[in-house]
């Protein structure tokens, strides 16, 4: 049976991890090598010859990711910032336009503000989840659209498909975060994006052990012109963040069930709370884009961000108060976490078109019992 006929949680365990041939190890050895003998002048022995340009634990994760996303390719890299520039400066020349989210992730902002514009790309800020305003930030020199959904930290919901037709009208490519939603949750390639990026350090690798990043496109011969770059700018993930990522991508499906699981019974939980002005999450009905994701997403995911009556230094004294959820960024661990992205994750984005907002708290929701997770957000909430 080919992986295209197995059923997602079979390729999360196999897709890759083939035996060792030397001596049958069912896991992929931790190949921690940078070089290998040629059998002379050329000859290389499985296309190995310096682990920046490939690894055999590397290529194990990248046929992973590809499989479980649908794509043709997948890359893996140092983290998921390097995974974007690598992109970026890929697809992008000097005098090209991209049209990003209005509540991009604060680094992907930062990237794009401080980092590409200097290079000499011009970028717009649209409301994604409205194609009329991606249409209107459209330029005759737009080369890519950018998209989280859900987003980071509003957790915004985009129709993939309809923004695919906008990119492939426009000329563009159409690229999505999918960090949020992992391949369980949302398949991007399929409703017709051309890239996905991951950030591997959240839902992916999900102990919060590791930091790593990743391409997977649905086109082979962008995919080849990504893996040159890869090799040519050398911001790779090695080969144990590579192990620990595929350790922890053979247990995404139980994990993503019992995440969404558990958020579902927060954001309900949040919505009746009195210091609560409003629940983000594209699981409650009332979320503006609750049916988009219901129709393109398997369920709605960990993610549960919430405004604070009282504003800014009421949510500051939550996420201060919590014990159960630790205070820190990053998300998408078995442990659940709390923090403030105006003055965490977001800081970046202060005094920007994609400022968040102050009395806003961030929600990782973790895999423990629930009604432990609801005690501790009640007595932080006082």
């Amino acid at each position: 049976m080919s992986h295209e006929q197995q059923s997602f949680e079979t390729r999360a365990i196999h897709a890759g991890n083939t035996a060792d041939p030397l001596t049958g190890a069912v896991v992929p050895p931790i190949y921690q090598v940078s070089t290998y003998k040629q059998d002379g002048v050329g000859g290389l022995r499985g296309g190995y010859e310096y682990s920046r340009s490939a690894n055999p634990t590397r290529t194990a994760l990248e046929e992973n990711l590809a499989a479980l996303e649908g794509g043709r390719r997948g890359l893996a890299f140092a983290s998921g910032l390097a995974a974007e520039d690598c992109l970026l400066r890929t697809i992008l020349s000097p005098g090209d336009h991209v049209v990003i989210p209005n509540d991009a992730y604060g680094g992907t902002f930062r990237l794009f503000a401080k980092v590409v514009e200097r290079w000499g790309v011009s970028w717009s800020v649209a409301d994604t989840s409205d194609p009329a305003s991606v249409r209107a930030a459209l330029t005759d020199r737009t080369k890519a659209i950018w998209v989280e959904t859900p987003s980071n930290p509003l957790l915004g919901i985009t129709d993939i498909a309809v923004l695919a037709d906008i990119a492939r009208s426009a000329g563009a490519r159409l690229v999505v975060d999918n960090t949020f939603a992992s391949p369980y949750l949302q398949q991007p390639l399929a409703l017709g994006a051309d890239v996905v990026v991951h950030s591997l350090t959240k839902y992916m690798g999900g102990h919060s052990d590791v930091v790593g990043g990743a391409l997977v496109t649905a086109d082979a011969a962008l995919g080849d012109e990504l893996a040159y770059h890869q090799n040519a700018m050398g911001a790779v993930a090695g080969p144990f963040d590579s192990w620990i990522v595929l350790r922890g991508i053979k247990t995404l499906a139980v994990r993503m069930d019992r995440h969404s699981e558990n958020a579902t019974k927060v954001a309900d939980m949040l919505t009746r709370h009195p210091k609560v002005s409003r629940v983000l999450y594209p699981g409650l009905p009332e979320h503006p884009g609750h049916e988009i994701a219901a129709k393109q997403m398997r369920s709605f995911g960990g993610m549960v961000s919430f405004r604070v009556a009282g504003g800014e230094e009421a949510a500051v004294e939550v996420c201060n108060r919590a014990q159960l959820f630790t205070l820190g960024e990053s998300l998408g661990g078995v442990e659940s976490l709390i923090e403030h992205p105006g003055r965490m994750t977001h800081a970046s984005a202060a005094g920007s078109p994609l400022e968040v907002p102050a009395d806003l708290v961030r929600l990782s929701v973790g895999i423990e019992n629930v009604d432990d997770l609801l005690a501790d957000l009640t007595q932080a909430l006082g």
